[in-house]
Order: structure tokens, then sequence, then C-alpha cells
């Protein structure tokens, strides 16, 4: 069943950022999404995957092969472009800081802070710091999971005035992630995996809802 809220939907292009979080089932569902933008594809993407923190993630090698947009680990300090794919690497937040000064565009910063529910890269962190940089202009994707990561992160991309989507929780590989995303508060759209790239292309003004 699809279930979809339309209440606060974006003008296309209105997003300048996506944040994406998943853990267990989620390299599966980004492998749905991520192939899908076009090459034209304007908000940069901000995405935290669990993985373990004892090997390295291979998601770079994995997507870029897949996707027509440039694919790369976040580094820290790093200027965020358009267009472009940012995993957070093993055992490290990724968070969004402001810029300042002759340097007024939003950049990446990589932190050794603890854990959060148990989890470094934490999806909370990611999210939290992005809605305080982008505001209005940030959207917000849950994805298949087996913890709580990301549902107030969530709620502070929707607060900060930011546009919210989450997987169908019985169209996940796991449930619990988007499930906890849904129980924390309103999300504008709930919709399966299949359906999720028409909401992302309308994000970044590449065709409509």
């Amino acid at each position: 069943m699809t279930a979809s809220r339309h209440s606060r939907a974006p003008s296309p292009g209105r997003v300048d950022a996506v944040v994406i979080g998943a853990s267990a089932g989620g390299v599966d569902a980004l492998s749905t999404l991520l192939p899908t933008l076009p090459a034209d594809f304007r908000p940069a993407l901000l995405i935290v995957v669990h993985l373990p923190k004892e090997r390295p993630s291979l998601l770079v090698e994995v997507f870029s092969a897949r996707c027509h947009l440039p694919v790369r680990e976040a580094s820290d300090k790093e200027p965020i472009q358009p267009g472009t794919v940012y995993f957070a690497p093993p055992d490290y937040h990724l968070l969004v800081d402001a810029g300042v000064g002759a340097h007024p565009d939003p950049t990446l910063a990589l932190s050794l802070d603890a854990p959060v529910h148990f989890s470094r890269p934490s999806i909370d962190v990611l999210f939290e710091s992005a809605a305080a940089v982008y505001g209005e202009r940030l959207g917000g994707v849950i994805l298949s999971g087996a913890n709580a990561d990301g549902a107030r992160g969530l709620a502070s991309v929707r607060a900060s005035g930011g546009v919210t989507l989450v997987q169908v929780p019985s169209t996940a590989l796991v449930a619990t992630m988007p499930a906890a995303a849904l129980a924390q508060g309103p999300v504008d759209f709930v919709l399966p995996l299949e359906q999720m790239p028409a909401v992302l292309r309308a994000w970044g003004g590449a065709g409509a809802i």
C-alpha cells in the first residue's frame, strides 16, 4: 500500500541538498535510488550508511560505476559541490558547516565525537547539522535500517522548513528505521522504494512529482 502526503510538496529546484540515512538493507535501497538521478541533478547528496568500522568502505567504488553523478567519500573541510554524491567515511560523523567570510558556501566536516545510537557516522548528526545550515532548502530521506538513528534528525529537517521522505516500512528490508522516523512526527512523503526516485528528481528540478 502506498501512502503519501503532499501538503508541503516543494516546487521543482527548491532543494539545494539532500541528506539520506540508511542502515541494514540500505545499500540495496540506494542501488535503486541513486542510478535514477540524471547527470543534471542539481542538489548535493550527503549520505550516511552504517558500515563496520573495521573495514574500508567500498561504497564509492560500487556507486561510481552505477551513477550518472560524481561519487566521493566525504573529506573534512571540503566545499560541498552541487550534483555530487558524498558518502560518510567509516567511523567518522559527517556534518555540514556553514560557510563564513570569503568562503560563504557550506562545507563538509568530519568528527570523532562519541557514537550516537551506537553509530558513527550517525544519521542524526548529519541531518541536524544540515538542517541548521540549509533550512527550507534541504530534503531528508530515511531508508531501510535496524535502529532509530535518523528519526530525530528527520524531525529537525522538517522543523527547519525542509521536506521529508521516508520509505514505507513494510517495503524496507528492515523496517525499524523508517518506522522510528514515522513515529517521531509528521513526514511529507511516505512511499515504497520504486516511487521515491520521482520525488528526488522533482526536488532537483528534474521532473514533476
